[in-house]
């Protein structure tokens, strides 16, 4: 697979994969720039070399369907402040207008397509739509991490339409780390897993038991666990189908000598809303009927906290708690306090996931740990073994 550096970049256009899929507000301003500046470091390097970075990203989920509100030119205009350069919007991403667009940029200049997911051939990973995606050129650069897991015509049909292909520095950033928590992590190694369903992260749990020594569990995950082990959970979000499984791979810790721990203590709630009244209860006493559990408590707080200070390698992905309600915050944001100490201890610390991230920011500390991940189900996919369409696309010969 090709660095940035080994492709022949200089005086090209260079179509640039990247994830600006970020969130807008109603009004279209945009409410977290991060994956847009993550991918900068990329593009100036491009520019440097007198390159036309011909940007592709998608927005949202418009369903192969034109929406206003979805719409990458308040990217545009933000990505023009951020680089303090040109950057030529294009109101589609093929046909005229983006040739025109691409037409009207010099050296140093940026064009930035339209949204492609306007487009169904983008989802549908459509040839003759990813070799109109190419206009021509004949170097592409992938640095969408968070969209290296879809089988899309901008992350795998295009390579075959292209004469060079390689990755960006934000993919080369994103590859390095999570290797290191395949190859050779610090020991011990621990990781936490939050989020709500079990079955979105089965295969990466089977993964991490086999790699990590310690795995703290805590969100909605935790609850058909704690129901394997026979502990009243209440109206908690459980897979039943899963309490098998949930069971099996607690007696395959145990067995491999791995450790692994549940809530001992969680806040619950009868009505997940904004106004919900939290009610603190230890899991020995259960949760009764009628309740579920939100988020996990003080007590487990600090259980999690005493292990992730020993650790010297840290994977964190998905909340403790219903993170969306200000009421069930508090596990997650003491899991980030947890974590931003651990790494000025020395650790190792890698966080990916929407909500896990989010909690870093409000508390100040996104920069307090060794590497977020951009890409939340990318991350996991990779962690769990599974070969991820976009990356196998570069390594692959052949070309349309």
């Amino acid at each position: 697979m090709l660095r940035l550096h080994e492709l022949p970049i200089p005086n090209q256009r260079v179509l640039v994969r990247v994830d600006f899929n970020v969130p807008l507000t109603a009004d279209g301003a945009i409410r977290d720039d991060t994956r847009i500046r993550e991918s900068l470091p990329t593009l100036q390097a491009l520019r440097s070399a007198g390159a036309i970075p011909i940007v592709l990203s998608h927005l949202g989920r418009p369903k192969g369907v034109p929406r206003l509100e979805l719409s990458l030119a308040p990217v545009a205009r933000h990505l023009a402040t951020l680089l303090d350069c040109p950057v030529h919007f294009a109101p589609d991403c093929i046909g005229d207008v983006a040739r025109r667009s691409i037409a009207d940029a010099h050296p140093g200049d940026v064009v930035l397509l339209e949204n492609l997911r306007f487009h169904p051939g983008e989802e549908a990973n459509d040839e003759t739509f990813a070799q109109q995606l190419t206009h021509g050129a004949e170097v592409y650069v992938n640095d969408a991490f968070g969209a290296a897991h879809r089988a899309h015509a901008s992350v795998v049909a295009i390579t075959r339409h292209v004469r060079w292909k390689g990755i960006g520095l934000l993919m080369e950033r994103e590859i390095t780390a999570l290797q290191r928590l395949l190859s050779m992590p610090e020991r011990p190694y621990t990781v936490v897993l939050g989020g709500a369903k079990v079955s979105d992260k089965l295969e990466v749990l089977q993964a991490l038991l086999h790699h990590c020594d310690v795995l703290l569990l805590g969100g909605g995950i935790s609850f058909t666990f704690l129901k394997a082990q026979g502990i009243a959970v209440g109206d908690s979000l459980v897979e039943e189908e899963l309490l098998p499984i949930a069971r099996h791979l607690l007696e395959q810790a145990h067995a491999a000598n791995k450790r692994v721990l549940l809530p001992v203590d969680v806040s619950i709630t009868a009505d997940l809303h904004d106004e919900a009244s939290p009610r603190l209860i230890a899991l020995s006493e259960g949760i009764p009927e009628g309740w579920k559990g939100a988020d996990i408590g003080p007590r487990t707080v600090r259980l999690f906290t005493g292990e992730l200070l020993h650790a010297r390698t840290i994977f964190w992905n998905g909340p403790m708690g219903i993170y969306e309600l200000a009421a069930f915050r508090e596990g997650t944001l003491g899991i980030a306090r947890a974590i931003a100490q651990a790494t000025r201890q020395g650790a190792f610390t890698l966080v990916g996931g929407g909500d896990s991230i989010a909690a870093l920011q409000h508390l100040g500390l996104r920069e307090a740990v060794s590497h977020i991940s951009t890409g939340g189900g990318a991350s996991l996919e990779f962690l769990a073994g599974r070969p991820l369409p976009g990356l196998l696309a570069l390594t692959s010969n052949g070309q349309s």
